[in-house]
C-alpha cells in the first residue's frame, strides 16, 4: 500500500479513537466531523464524491479528474475506517480476484 494511503489510515483511526473516547469534546479536525456525521451521512459523502469522479472523467480535464478520485479514495477510507474495515483488506480481495475472469467472478458472486 502507498506511504499516504497507510498514513490517512492511521490518521483516520487515531481521529476514531479519539471521537470515540471522547464525543462530548465534539471533532476537532475534517476527519473528526465526518466520522460524527455517522455512517449514512459517510455513506452519501462517498457517492456524492464518486458522482463529481463521473462527471471530471466525463466533462473535465485529467487534473481535475485526478481531485476528484482523490476524493472518492479519502472518503472511501472514512468509511472503510468507520466500519473498522482495514484497506488491506481491500488489498486482498483484488489480489484473491487477480487472474480471474472478470465475467467468471462477477457470475461466482452470491445473488
Amino acid at each position: 500500500m502507498s506511504d499516504i494511503l497507510s498514513r490517512l489510515e492511521t490518521l483516520i483511526a487515531e481521529r476514531r479513537q479519539a471521537l470515540a473516547a471522547d464525543p462530548a469534546h465534539g471533532p476537532t479536525s475534517y476527519v473528526a466531523r465526518q466520522l460524527a456525521r455517522g455512517r449514512p451521512q459517510l455513506a452519501r459523502k462517498l457517492g456524492e464524491e464518486a458522482v463529481e469522479t463521473l462527471v471530471a472523467a466525463l466533462a473535465e480535464d485529467d487534473a481535475a479528474l485526478a481531485a476528484e478520485a482523490a476524493d472518492l479514495l479519502f472518503h472511501l477510507l472514512l468509511l472503510l475506517g468507520e466500519r473498522g474495515i482495514p484497506f488491506a483488506a481491500v488489498l486482498a480481495e483484488l489480489e484473491r480476484r487477480e487472474g480471474r475472469s472478470g465475467l467468471d467472478e462477477k457470475r461466482g458472486r452470491a445473488r
